[in-house]
């Protein structure tokens, strides 16, 4: 059985992913921080395993990969939004890179051993769009998801001769709790901006992580997907 760990997989994107990674025939470790109830809720429906740790804790995140034993894929979901004009977001900024770009450095950090022992392994890092573009009053946001697809070029290459793989998936505008504060007008406005013209949903994201931890994209690495309908 091949284990895979999610970060953040209590609730959206994270808890579809771990949905689709167990449908894939993975045995799949459920990481959440607060949401104790949901996660082993989850862990219960995929038979999988619902483990605590705030991945900007370096040592939290080390007890937890010593609790899930080697596993052969990780997906750094874990992440926390942040709105607002700059002056009121840059105060934030260590919490925000702590978690979302932290939390994959520190996973990865404590994961990494276990796919070198076995000459392998697959990384994925949820990005965003923004990470890319860029993103009025979400600066500090798009800043933490820019540095997580500049670390996934770099791990790619400096990991490759490993047999491990590091890919990153950049969502557009999904339907989630992250996105509840705009109001419906401008949640039409977004999805007018996508080729698509629709927003994306949590399981459009999963297929994709499902595909890059798959053996369909053994040749695959150092990658930016995206997946944002055209956005």
């Amino acid at each position: 059985m091949k284990n895979a760990l999610v970060t953040g997989a209590s609730r959206g994107i994270g808890a579809e992913i771990a949905r689709r990674l167990a449908a894939d025939g993975y045995s799949v470790i459920v990481n959440y921080n607060s949401s104790r109830e949901t996660a082993e809720a989850l862990a219960r429906e995929i038979g999988g395993t619902a483990l605590c740790a705030d991945v900007s804790d370096v040592g939290a995140v080390t007890e937890m990969l010593r609790k899930s034993g080697e596993i052969s894929a990780l997906v750094c979901n874990a992440g926390v939004g942040d709105y607002g004009v700059f002056q009121d977001a840059a105060p934030r900024w260590r919490e925000v890179f702590g978690v979302n770009f932290g939390g994959a450095v520190n996973a990865v950090s404590a994961a990494m051993p276990g796919m070198l022992r076995r000459g392998g392994g697959s990384i994925v890092f949820i990005g965003s769009v923004w990470g890319g573009r860029g993103a009025s009053c979400e600066s500090v946001y798009a800043a933490s998801k820019a540095a997580l697809h500049s670390l996934t070029r770099s791990l790619a290459r400096e990991l490759g001769p490993s047999g491990i793989r590091v890919n990153c998936v950049a969502p557009g505008v999904i339907d989630t709790d992250m996105n509840a504060r705009f109001s419906p007008d401008e949640m039409a406005e977004l999805a007018s901006r996508a080729a698509l013209g629709r927003i994306g949903s949590a399981e459009d994201v999963a297929g994709a992580v499902s595909f890059l931890c798959s053996e369909s994209a053994r040749f695959v690495t150092g990658q930016i997907l995206g997946v944002d309908g055209g956005f």
